[in-house]
């Protein structure tokens, strides 16, 4: 990992997205899925509320980073709340 000069929380952050990938993509062959319509009133997918976790929670984390500071952990309960509630009913 030094030729990329990565460090231990960013490898273990890409290792996390590869597993859920791995993860999502085992349970889309397993156990296939119709689209389901949510909130947002377009036809969504685990793997499309799984994108829009992912995005959002970019977002959550920047926006902690600028308002809030480096306090993350706090930052990472209201993602595990926003990944929820999308899956839940988006």
């Amino acid at each position: 990992m030094e030729w990329m000069a990565w460090t231990w929380p960013t490898a273990a952050f890409f290792g996390v997205i590869a597993v859920l990938l791995i993860t999502f993509t085992i349970l889309a062959i397993k156990y296939p899925e119709t689209p389901r319509v949510g909130v947002l009133r377009i036809e969504t997918t685990r793997g499309d509320r799984l994108f829009i976790t992912l995005l959002g929670s970019a977002f959550i984390n920047l926006a902690w980073l600028g308002l809030v500071g480096a306090s993350q952990p706090y930052a990472l309960l209201v993602c595990a709340i926003y990944a929820f509630a999308v899956f839940r009913w988006v």
